[in-house]
């Protein structure tokens, strides 16, 4: 079993233990200085069961330091079978986390709560829960979102209807112990053949404008993706001025969770970017799940949620490691040099109109796996392809796409950012655009980037990379306290 940091595919500068199952990010909150992320957390191997919350801490966002396991189910209470998503805020000297409390003789997940008054190190459960029924009508009911709005304290948590849409439910409270239903706070149009519900409801505000974001489950499929819409709340409800778009264009990213930057009117935000590989092969590995890097989260004037990696990132950034400037045809590519296999990249892209233009990254020393990075100016699309990024047949292949009005103008240079780290690769494209997914290279070899394409005419480009250099003390999280979890 390979458990250890040598594993070729296991993320360095992202954030999850060296061992088994993570996945949704949970309590985000900022307390005493330190930013809190906790996480859905299987101490005992790396499938989904026996969900606990994982727990890290960071002053800076760069060196992230282990705490106790937060939450543990406990035999025979609310949640005697899994601790599962929610948030957390910092009140009065302390951080109190909602959760949804899973247990397998019911369908719904009550919201329940815990708190820590010593930073994060221990908690205590309440021992009643705070929400223990769904409101009439519900056929799911979990992941509360709880924020202050002014005097208020609110919460949104996930639902489903019994006519088939999905539904985020408002409630509202004074003192964050009494909460009373205010309804609906944003449904899906009406139901289609299938229906479907929301998970991990967020909600962000921009002044007098919002950003809702939900994650689509359905019976049939489970976690499929993240929308996110935008618009203005008006009389307890949110009312969208722009159709669902998809916050994350790539194939594996789920469940974001929000926080609002302590002392700056800009919002941070991490997300669970699930494997990409056979089930076996994850369980031979020993781990499975990554959370994405911190992102920035703004609304553009047109009402687009633009994301870009959070800024303190660059200090994870060593000595440039290439740097190119030029043009390419289809007769003659450019090879830009090697880079490590955690890197940072920015590229300024003049494409081809006849064409597609962008960046290869060679993975094996014969050529043939690699990862293409391309902008098609006659579909106006970034295509990120990982065809042929793993010759082992276990790991999941495909073309994904985000739109690129920008790379339909001709002459018009398109700024991309991609982070790569090991099995993940994160492409910003002007800093609104984002596409995840996960890839896993066979060979351990160098590896190198090539600038190519296949248009008529020729491309431009300016590229710069930097590898990465892990400024952590991630280990594996240390056990929850005994004493600390009483119900």
């Amino acid at each position: 079993m390979s458990t250890s940091p040598a594993d070729p595919h296991l993320p360095t500068v992202h954030l999850r233990p060296p061992r088994n199952w993570i996945n949704d990010p949970n309590g985000l909150v900022f307390h005493d200085g330190h930013y809190h992320v906790f996480f859905q957390y299987n101490p005992h191997g790396p499938q989904h069961a026996n969900m606990h919350w994982g727990h890290y801490r960071s002053r800076d966002l760069i060196t992230w330091e282990p705490l106790p396991v937060a939450l543990a189910p406990t035999p025979g209470g609310h949640d005697a079978d899994g601790c599962y998503s929610g948030n957390a805020v910092s009140t009065g000297g302390r951080i109190v986390a909602f959760y949804s409390a899973h247990r397998n003789d019911r369908w719904w997940q009550p919201v329940t709560t815990a708190e820590s008054h010593d930073n994060g190190h221990t908690w205590a459960k309440s021992p009643r829960l705070l929400i223990p029924e769904p409101p009439a009508g519900t056929t799911m009911y979990r992941d509360p979102y709880v924020w202050r709005q002014g005097e208020r304290w609110r919460m949104l948590v996930g639902s489903a209807l019994d006519d088939g849409r999905a539904a985020a439910l408002l409630y509202e409270s004074d003192d964050l112990e009494h909460w009373t239903y205010r309804g609906p706070f944003h449904t899906s149009d009406d139901a289609g053949t299938d229906p479907i519900g929301w998970e991990c409801p967020q909600y962000a505000t921009f002044g007098d404008r919002s950003a809702l974001i939900l994650s689509d489950w359905t019976p049939r499929g489970g976690p499929s993706h993240t929308s996110v819409v935008t618009g203005r709340e008006k009389d307890g409800r949110f009312e969208a001025a722009t159709a669902p778009v998809p916050l994350d264009h790539g194939p594996d990213f789920y469940a974001p969770a929000l926080l609002r930057a302590p002392g700056e009117d800009r919002w941070l935000m991490w997300g669970w970017a699930w494997e990409a590989r056979d089930d076996t092969w994850a369980h031979e590995a020993g781990w499975a799940g990554v959370l994405t890097l911190p992102r920035e989260v703004g609304l553009t004037a047109d009402g687009t949620v633009a994301q870009r990696p959070a800024r303190a990132l660059l200090a994870l950034r060593g000595p440039r490691i290439l740097h190119g400037t030029g043009h390419v045809t289809r007769t003659e590519s450019t090879e830009l040099g090697q880079v490590g296999h955690t890197f940072d990249l920015t590229a300024t892209l003049v494409p081809d109109p006849t064409g597609t233009s962008g960046l290869r990254l060679i993975t094996s020393s014969d050529g043939s796996e690699y990862l293409d990075i391309d902008l098609d100016p006659m579909a106006g699309r970034l295509v990120v392809d990982r065809t042929h990024a793993s010759h082992d047949a276990r790991a999941r292949g495909g073309a994904y796409t985000a739109p690129c009005p920008a790379a339909t103008r001709p002459h018009a240079p398109v700024e991309l950012r991609v982070i790569v780290d090991r099995s993940i690769a994160e492409v910003y494209l002007a800093d609104e655009q984002v596409l995840t997914l996960r890839f896993y290279p066979s060979t351990d070899g160098p590896w190198r980037l090539q600038v190519r394409t296949t248009g008529s005419g020729r491309s431009e480009f300016a590229v710069a990379a930097w590898n990465l250099t892990p400024q952590d003390v991630r280990q594996e999280a240390r056990p929850t306290p005994r004493a600390a979890q009483r119900a």
